[in-house]
């Protein structure tokens, strides 16, 4: 299958309350599954890591059988794209303990890839997470 993720976290006074959302398409623009959760007192990007292995964790739940996947997964976060790229390098432990689960998800489901865009571009992700984060 090819998908596209969009993913998003918010935190609320970094750290603070905080949750992520995602939204699971088709390359045809068919929404499969959207989510938004929250995660407890968080970074925004322990949230934003949860929200791509959430998504992942889904796909690899749900839609297994079918792989493999093509899946592009959209941030509006350039450090969690440059860093699940390869291109940065993890510091930190908590961050590196998701990374970890992320890749042993990529591993299982095929091809993804990892791009960044402007925020307004992500717009549906970032609801989903903070409506989360307001109920």
């Amino acid at each position: 299958m090819n998908l596209i993720v969009n993913t998003d976290g918010a935190s609320r006074g970094n750290p603070g309350p905080a949750s992520y959302g995602y939204v699971i398409k088709t390359d045809t623009g068919v929404i499969l599954h959207q989510e938004g959760k929250t995660i407890g007192y968080n970074t925004n990007n322990v949230a934003e890591y949860t929200a791509v292995w959430k998504s992942l964790e889904y796909i690899h739940n749900k839609y297994l059988h079918k792989a493999p996947h093509n899946i592009e997964v959209v941030s509006d976060s350039q450090l969690i794209v440059r860093q699940l790229s390869g291109k940065y390098k993890i510091k930190n432990l908590n961050l590196k303990k998701i990374y970890n689960q992320i890749k042993i998800l990529e591993s299982s489901l095929g091809r993804v890839k990892f791009r960044s865009v402007p925020r307004e571009q992500n717009f549906i992700a970032d609801r989903l997470a903070n409506i989360a984060l307001d109920s």
